[in-house]
């Protein structure tokens, strides 16, 4: 018989007959379970990053392998940031575009992204990154229309903030710390995907958020094997932008304030 051991939230990590250790999870939303499923094969299939693999799923319950868990040290970081770029540069079919088989409607965290595929990056970024999350946040009254009309002033000014043009990369697309597992055999994993085509910078960008071990060496393992355009420290507000946004609907008004205060310094910049 299996043993089951409850983790935090809707995950159990069980352990079979065979003693292979698996992780179950749950979901409520539909789409949620596919979106983070064909996201998790999508980033496996570049060969790059470690993803747990995926052992199957349904519209509620996915199961994935345990992954034995280490701390996190320099060396591991500097691999990361070497497989994190060979990851990016794998790409994607457009910007926005869905891992194959993985829904219009996902996730990201608990909140709804939409994958519509785009080809100029700025505008996409604006339009269906950005825009929508203001919107719920005005509408649920955690931003002010005044507050909001700063945020759409960066987002009409993008084509000149977004830097030099690039391809669409093939992103993690939630890569907070707490989606980067440090394993016990010195590599480091990734875990619970909002995976989608979009901009490079947008992935690092949310590392530096939300603080990351050992980041300058995840940094500096990136730019040996894909260097930023140049101009990148100016435009990690930018892309943070999104991350806050989805944070401020989720959790209320401490990152919305964060938001408005990267805009207004976008803007004086």
């Amino acid at each position: 018989m299996a043993d089951v051991r409850p983790l935090s939230g809707a995950l159990a990590e069980v352990t079979l007959d065979d003693r292979q250790s698996v992780v179950v999870k749950h979901a409520d939303a539909p789409g949620a379970v596919r979106a983070e499923a064909a996201g998790l094969r999508w980033l496996a299939a570049a060969g790059t990053v470690r993803v747990p693999a995926v052992h199957g799923h349904d519209e509620r319950w996915l199961v994935i392998d345990r992954v034995p868990t280490g701390r996190p040290s320099a060396d591991a970081a500097l691999r990361f940031g070497r497989a994190l770029a060979a990851l990016h540069a794998t790409g994607a079919p457009a910007f926005g575009a869905a891992p194959p088989g993985g829904p219009e409607d996902a996730y990201i965290g608990l909140a709804p992204m939409y994958n519509i595929p785009g080809t100029d990056w700025p505008h996409w970024y604006a339009e269906h990154r950005v825009l929508p999350y203001l919107r719920l946040a005005v509408g649920d009254g955690t931003l002010r229309p005044s507050e909001a009309a700063v945020l759409e002033r960066v987002c009409e000014r993008m084509p000149e903030l977004a830097g030099p043009a690039e391809p669409p990369a093939r992103l993690h697309g939630d890569l907070w710390s707490g989606n980067v597992l440090w394993g016990a055999n010195g590599h480091a994993w990734l875990i619970d995907p909002a995976a989608h085509g979009g901009h490079r910078e947008t992935d690092l960008a949310m590392l530096q958020l939300f603080g990351c071990p050992h980041l300058d060496k995840v940094l500096t393992g990136y730019h040996e094997t894909a260097p930023l355009a140049d101009g990148w420290q100016a435009r990690i507000g930018i892309h943070q932008l999104f991350p806050l946004l989805v944070h401020t609907v989720l959790f209320g008004r401490g990152y919305a304030r964060q938001a408005l205060d990267l805009a207004e310094q976008t803007l004086r910049a």
